[in-house]
């Protein structure tokens, strides 16, 4: 989609509507060189033709109708009919692609790249993975945050936005995750201690996180949904997936059950994935609160980058987890990099340059085969647990960017998010990326606030001797932000104390010198020597 827009501006909007063929002035030195080509063939194709007209008249006609024009005029240009000699990519009088996609795309198409390079992708691109069943997972006659109106508004908004069903996505059949499956990221006694709720009526694990009797099976279908949706991207038989799906699973550790979470469908993916073919698996976590079970089942995999954007605050926010010196260990140092915002309030600008200046540097050098996105929406503005500020043109940058990643076969998997407007707006806006819609590029200039800079800075430190990719300079500016800042509050504080404190010595206000000081610096004294009672009372004030 970058791409796209890049040779947009190089290619036709420079010919359209201007008296000089092509406008050169702001083309790349690669697009400038090819131009050169052209112009070489020009002279060359014109040369030869010139010559062939010479020996037109010496020749007979059909000869040279035969041997003559051949050569020289082998294939039209589609945008503006001249002929062009056989050995040129590109039309010699309008730089348009030889195989250009211009009837099939319209302006939109590249004039510098064959049709084959900007094909639209197959009809059916995007695999969708969902099953109503999901939707018996309640905490019944109660309201709790993670509830089946979350998917429930999901659907209802990518069906009035026409996105599902859509001619660029299709649904693959749910199945539920097999015991094997759950097993290979779950211990055997906590996959038991799920399957066990199917028993009971209602279930507490935690006192926020609930079973009933059909949990168990919600479970299983999610991480099936997520398996299967896994496979089917990196066997090609979809380019990329939307797992809308429930209960979350980013908290679900080895062995533990908790916040919301039974299975960690993430982690049941990514296994999927290495098993249909992929070697390294990239999983961004977006998500408002840390995901401790990915992290700790993955913390000494080097095969898995997890990297997590979220509310930290010293520990003191849910779940406690994600600062940014767990970087994880043994074989896997290196490969758990956590963001971690001190504060809430956090939005697109923060979120969009850690992407720039961390998640993408990091994410490139690690070179992943596959990209998962736990894509909890609770970060959005007005969610009630999250306390963040993203808007759902965020998400939409934030996918876009991460699409070009992996070649783009990416896994969106939903997690948390319990605003039903801001969720179901936010997954519309992350659907229609997948499904090829194009977002405005991100300003190179973006400006990080104090909170953000911090943040990042702090995964710097962290981070830099493990990726060679991080810049540097962009972290030390960050810093030296942040000191001036500091040293900027300190130097407001001494002149607040220094404005406080202007007309003498505090400790001048009491006591015996109280009259020297109403004498020298309120030009009091001639009052109170006329006014004694007044004097009296005045001063009496000030004691």
């Amino acid at each position: 989609m970058m791409e796209k827009r890049r040779c947009l501006e190089g290619g036709p909007s420079h010919i359209m509507g201007r008296g000089d063929l092509l406008d050169h002035s702001m083309d790349s030195p690669n697009q400038q060189e090819q131009q050169q080509q052209q112009e070489s063939y020009a002279e060359d194709f014109f040369a030869r033709y010139a010559e062939g007209l010479l020996e037109d008249g010496a020749a007979d006609d059909d000869e040279s109708e035969d041997i003559d024009w051949k050569p020289y005029m082998r294939w039209f240009c589609i945008n503006c009919t001249c002929l062009n000699p056989d050995e040129a990519t590109h039309c010699i009088r309008c730089s348009e692609h030889r195989t250009s996609g211009i009837l099939n795309q319209g302006y939109l198409a590249s004039s510098f790249d064959s049709a084959g390079a900007l094909e639209l992708e197959p009809e059916k691109r995007t695999a969708i993975g969902y099953d109503p069943r999901m939707l018996l997972h309640e905490e019944t006659e109660k309201m709790h945050p993670e509830r089946p109106n979350r998917l429930r508004a999901i659907l209802a908004g990518l069906e009035v936005s026409g996105l599902l069903p859509g001619p660029n996505c299709f649904s693959i059949p749910a199945r539920e995750a097999t015991q094997d499956e759950l097993k290979l990221v779950h211990s055997s006694k906590h996959v038991d201690v799920v399957e066990a709720t199917e028993h009971e009526d209602l279930t507490y694990f935690t006192p926020d996180t609930y079973a009933n009797k059909y949990s168990a099976l919600a479970a299983r279908l999610a991480a099936g949904i997520c398996a299967d949706l896994a496979t089917a991207i990196i066997t090609g038989k979809a380019h990329n997936g939307f797992a809308l799906v429930r209960p979350p699973g980013h908290h679900a550790e080895e062995e533990s059950v908790m916040g919301f979470c039974l299975h960690n469908n993430a982690c049941v993916a990514a296994r999927a994935a290495q098993a249909a073919g992929a070697n390294k698996v990239l999983i961004v976590d977006w998500d408002v609160h840390h995901g401790n079970g990915t992290q700790g089942i993955f913390e000494q995999d080097p095969t898995v980058l997890y990297i997590s954007l979220h509310r930290y605050e010293g520990g003191t926010f849910y779940p406690g987890t994600g600062g940014a010196g767990e970087v994880g260990s043994g074989p896997g140092e290196g490969f758990c990099v956590n963001i971690p915002w001190g504060c809430g309030g956090i939005g697109d600008v923060d979120y969009l340059s850690a992407f720039q200046h961390v998640v993408l540097p990091i994410s490139h050098q690690f070179h992943p085969d596959f990209t998962i996105i736990s894509a909890g929406f609770d970060a959005a503005r007005g969610d009630p647990l999250g306390g963040c500020d993203v808007t759902p043109s965020g998400y939409a940058h934030m996918t876009a960017l991460l699409n070009s990643l992996s070649n783009g076969r990416m896994l969106v998997i939903l997690e948390g998010g319990y605003n039903l407007r801001s969720i179901s707006s936010s997954v519309a806006e992350v659907m229609k990326v997948l499904q090829g819609g194009v977002v405005s590029p991100c300003p190179d200039s973006l400006q990080p606030t104090a909170a953000g800079a911090l943040a990042m800075v702090q995964v710097f430190l962290a981070q830099r001797d493990y990726w060679s990719d991080l810049d540097a300079p962009t972290f030390l500016k960050f810093n030296s932000q942040l000191a001036a800042l500091s040293n900027g509050g300190r130097s407001a504080r001494k002149r607040y104390l220094r404005r406080r404190h202007t007309g003498g010595p505090v400790w001048w206000k009491w006591g015996r010198r109280r009259v020297l000081y109403d004498f020298l610096f309120k030009n009091r004294f001639q009052m109170l020597m006329s006014h004694s009672h007044k004097g009296y009372r005045c001063s009496h004030k000030h004691h």
